[in-house]
């Protein structure tokens, strides 16, 4: 089998990854080795960048309806309620001006999963289940990839979203380089606890020997999501029973009161980071490319937006006339926001940082990518800049994240600037001055960051040729 792009993994980031190449029209053919997506909730937390980038790849909607907001923290002790514990810093709940979403929205994983699913299939789309990579070669014109049942594939590029313990990455002999958040093992598990109210995540700290135990309802199911820490050194009984004896053990809670365990796991908290991103033809996304401890609740959207920014840049060279010098971009951006994130999932894991204004991750963005050319001068220090999230708002009528929603190219002019040529395959917009932008023109990306910015319109052409827009 012949495709453009293979994508090997079907979590969060193979499927957004997916979707994303599927409305460019790029054919991609998307494998998973299970026979059926992820069942769990781990990655329960979408921050409100995500959501965005959610809205414009045909899922905000459905995700929202999906979810709820995160409730407050009960906390426990002794079969009593000892008082509510705020889980995020105040200026979490602050709206910020440009943006739609200013709270993490809570959605479990395997309802993420299914919802980008659905969408890959109605963009006519689909996930071959079964196929576990048994080997990987490149060569200058493209990757081979070869099956444990099934034929082998023969694609243009590849990417692996296969999970941190990712086949392709080894294959391709990439190492990652990190450490143990904490040594202590943790258990994390989907169940039914009819009798425990819904309102409060409810905590249990550590007591008698025993490490804490959180029970977090999940918006939009009738379960909770079990988080409980061990001494090191604990091999955790994942069995029903052994989940239910946990909870017992740290709670008020007796065993039978866990009438239902759906799916369980366990972990140990790490932070690692590939050494690169890309190797010749190929690509590491998500997990593969960085592994972090929940407490941040960074992971899952690092990697969506991993495929976010990438999507783009392999339907720009394939279909669009781009040179292939731009995926050399994909790491350039992509690794040191990651390292950014697992430093954050790390200090607050230990308790060093709170979830705060950067956990949403709307301030994250390229200024020092070799495709942001800020033209101007003299600038106040918060203004925005090319590289950065090009913010919403509406003006005039024109709410400015649906001119941008699609795979195309927006030439946005505020204010006074000179009407702007017309460029190919760009799209052009024009509102008043607006005090997130002030006044100029910005050529902003299929993935919503500034790539160019100037008073007028002068160098705009230019560099929407260099890029290949046509």
């Amino acid at each position: 089998m012949e495709t453009d792009v293979l994508i090997v993994g079907a979590g969060p980031a193979g499927l957004a990854l997916a979707v994303d190449l599927a409305r460019h029209g790029v054919r991609a053919l998307l494998v998973e080795r299970s026979a059926d997506l992820f069942p769990g909730s781990r990655g329960k937390g979408v921050q409100p960048r995500t959501l965005e980038v959610f809205d414009d790849l045909g899922v905000g909607r459905a995700v929202r309806a999906a979810g709820g907001p995160y409730p407050t923290g009960m906390i426990w002790r002794d079969g009593e309620r000892q008082g509510e514990h705020r889980m995020f810093d105040d200026d979490e709940a602050t709206p910020a001006e440009g943006a739609p979403y200013h709270e993490p929205w809570m959605v479990p994983q395997w309802r993420t999963q299914r919802i980008l699913h659905a969408r890959l299939t109605e963009l006519g789309g689909e996930v071959a289940f079964g196929r576990e990579l048994v080997g990987f070669t490149q060569d200058p014109d493209g990757v081979t990839a070869a099956f444990a049942s099934g034929g082998p594939v023969r694609a243009r590029y590849a990417v692996a979203a296969d999970g941190g313990r990712s086949a392709v990455r080894r294959a391709l002999g990439i190492a990652m380089t990190g450490e143990s958040v904490d040594p202590r093992p943790m258990l994390v598990a989907d169940v039914r606890v009819p009798g425990l109210d819904r309102d409060h995540w409810h905590v249990f700290p550590p007591a008698g020997g025993e490490g804490f135990l959180a029970l977090c309802p999940l918006a939009g199911t009738e379960d909770f999501q079990v988080a409980a820490q061990f001494p090191e050194g604990t091999r955790i009984d994942l069995s029903p029973d052994g989940v239910r004896a946990a909870v017992a053990a740290r709670s008020h809670l007796a065993a039978e009161d866990v009438t239902e365990v759906r799916w369980a796991s366990d972990f140990r908290p790490r932070a690692a980071l590939a050494d690169r991103f890309r190797q010749g033809r190929a690509f590491l996304v998500g997990d593969a490319a960085h592994i972090h401890s929940p407490a941040g609740g960074q992971g899952l959207n690092t990697s969506v937006q991993d495929a976010y920014n990438l999507g783009w840049k392999l339907a720009a060279v394939l279909r669009g006339g781009a040179p292939a010098a731009l995926l050399d971009s994909y790491e350039e951006e992509r690794r040191p926001v990651a390292a950014e994130m697992l430093g954050l999932s790390t200090r607050i894991h230990r308790g060093e940082s709170r979830r705060g204004a950067a956990t949403r991750q709307l301030g994250l963005g390229y200024r020092h990518s070799s495709l942001a050319v800020e033209t101007r001068t003299g600038l106040p220090e918060d203004a925005l800049r090319a590289g950065d999230r090009a913010p919403d708002g509406t003006l005039d009528g024109i709410r400015l994240f649906e001119a941008f929603q699609g795979p195309h190219w927006t030439l946005l002019t505020v204010g006074a600037a000179a009407r702007p040529p017309r460029l190919p395959g760009v799209r052009t917009v024009r509102i008043p001055s607006y005090g997130p932008y002030g006044d100029g023109v910005f050529l902003v990306r299929p993935d919503g960051h500034v790539g160019w910015a100037g008073q007028d319109a002068q160098g705009a052409a230019a560099y929407a040729a260099r890029l290949g827009l046509r």
